[in-house]
């Protein structure tokens, strides 16, 4: 960018005002001394903008020089100013701006206490809350992990219970991505990469990745799109990565596929994704490389000898419900299992997608996951399979309610992003992201400062799983593994509460296979068919 251009970007004029009257005033001075006065001022912001530009802390100072200080002056005014300007969310309630400002908080190794109590109205209808125990146990010291890997997996992967959700280079900066990877590798988690595939940034800290494989089959593709086994089996043979996830939908906008147009394929991008700097970047609405339940099946058994073993699974939001069960048919049929599932509620999603797949479509993750789980149960398939959930988790309290339902671990997006800096000015498909979080702009995303920002992601990791720890301990237990649904209760009515398993209806091992008379499963399973996504 021409040094005139960024000198009169909006971001840097009041920036490059104080250097004109700085340098006008000093020459002016030469007529009158009263031209000093203009001069030290000019000279004075000057200097406070230049300070901004160079702090590593605060990545909005870094992108909008002294007028950021307006931001952080409206914070200190009273507790309700601050609460607005920095915690708002779109919805405005008070329950989503505490739990941004908590991963704020956390990131930053600051107090995560609040004084007076509760700010949420305990009778309202849909509250709901952990059973605590009389007798509670001691926190647990360690971080809590998980082992993804069946009988067919031979390279087994220790996961954390919390990591950071599918994110791609090119929807997040080259910065974002290495922060969170060098955080990852610091935190001893693992890092989702996205459908956008491996770049080069994900392999500069050398943290674990969860490698995404979407329908484009960014990284292991042929020219024509099409999956190239070759391409993978080199890309999947390195240490970093530890576990492959097919994509068959995402929360944000399950059953849409996508574009990025050939004007942002930039070389970088264009490396990471294996397709020409230019071109449009098409990901499909479904997957070439099968189209049957049984073809699915063969797919994760090629991943799996193609990554000499490593675990192989697949995220998917869930819709039809007889299309997962289809697949579970499949697995019947063929003794082929997925290593992991992890189930995305129709609520997350942390890019841009059409108003009517973001509110409407594609069923919430308490439903999706506790669907899924009864299904593998009711199959006597759920010891074979770990269960993952992402959608909008971003404390301790989401973990353990998800992990009553059946969630073995947990992927954060939103959360993660907080911890970098993001403030949710929802610009992030505009390319003008004021934080560098979610922009290709080399200027914008220069105010993302890695190392700082590694930190913070190091951060939010260890301290939500320090409060989960208590969280599961206030409830007499020992691990997150414990926490059933009668640990959780629900207010349904102003005058009625009930238990998660008075909530929802929970299978016995088998009983699908035996004949079960719930409603959710009873019809979907007789139209499940294993040859096709279609019903029966």
């Amino acid at each position: 960018m021409p040094l005139l251009k960024l000198a009169l970007a909006r971001r840097y004029l009041p920036l490059t005002i104080a250097v004109a009257v700085f340098l006008v005033g000093s020459i002016l001075s030469a007529l009158s001394a009263w031209f000093l006065i203009p001069a030290v001022i000019g000279l004075a912001v000057t200097l406070v903008g230049v300070h901004d530009l160079r702090q590593t802390h605060h990545s909005v100072l870094r992108n909008y020089p002294i007028a950021a200080h307006i931001r952080f002056l409206l914070e200190e005014i009273r507790p309700e100013i601050r609460q607005y300007f920095l915690e708002s969310e779109t919805d405005g309630s008070p329950f989503n701006r505490s739990k941004r400002s908590i991963v704020y908080q956390r990131a930053k190794g600051a107090l995560d206490k609040r004084p007076f109590g509760t700010q949420l109205d305990v009778y309202a209808t849909a509250h709901e809350w952990l059973n605590h125990s009389m007798a509670p146990t001691p926190p647990a010291s360690e971080l809590f992990r998980v082992t993804v890997g069946g009988a067919r997996c031979q390279q087994p992967y220790s996961a954390s219970i919390l990591n950071v959700s599918a994110m791609s280079f090119g929807a997040l900066s080259a910065n974002a991505i290495r922060a969170l990877n060098k955080g990852a590798k610091l935190g001893g988690f693992a890092h989702d990469t996205g459908e956008g595939s491996i770049s080069r940034y994900h392999r500069e800290h050398g943290g674990d990745l969860i490698w995404e494989l979407g329908s484009g089959y960014f990284g292991c593709r042929n020219s024509d799109g099409t999956f190239s086994p070759e391409r993978f089996a080199e890309q999947a043979a390195n240490e970093q990565v530890k576990m492959i996830e097919i994509k068959l939908s995402q929360g944000a906008k399950p059953g849409h596929g996508g574009v990025l147009p050939g004007a942002k394929v930039t070389p970088e991008i264009a490396e990471a994704r294996g397709v020409p700097v230019g071109s449009d970047c098409i990901s499909p609405a479904r997957h070439p490389a099968f189209s049957t339940p049984l073809e699915l099946m063969g797919f994760i058994a090629d991943l799996r000898r193609l990554s000499a073993g490593k675990p192989v699974g697949f995220k998917l939001c869930i819709g039809h419900p007889w299309e997962f069960l289809a697949i579970c048919k499949a697995m019947l049929q063929t003794g082929i299992r997925p290593d992991f599932i992890v189930i995305d509620g129709a609520e997350g999603g942390t890019g841009a997608a059409p108003l009517e797949f973001v509110d409407h479509i594609g069923m919430p993750l308490r439903e999706g996951l506790t669907f899924v789980h009864n299904a593998l149960v009711g199959l006597n398939l759920r010891d074979e399979i770990k269960l993952g959930a992402s959608g909008k988790i971003t404390s301790a309290f989401d973990m353990a309610r998800v992990m009553s339902l059946g969630a073995d671990w947990c992927n954060s997006a939103r959360g993660f992003m907080f911890a970098l800096g993001c403030i949710q000015s929802q610009s992030c498909h505009t390319d003008r992201c004021p934080t560098g979080v979610a922009t290709q702009d080399q200027v914008r995303q220069r105010a993302l400062v890695v190392p700082d920002k590694a930190e913070r992601v190091r951060m939010f990791h260890r301290s939500t799983l320090t409060a989960l720890a208590e969280v599961v301990a206030a409830a007499g237990l020992d691990h997150p593994g414990d926490l059933k649904p009668m640990h959780f209760s629900k207010r349904v009515s102003a005058t009625e509460i009930k238990r998660y398993d008075e909530v929802y209806r929970f299978l016995r091992p088998g009983e699908l296979l035996e004949g079960t008379d719930d409603p959710k499963f009873t019809t979907a399973w007789g139209m499940a068919n294993a040859e096709s996504f279609q019903p029966a």
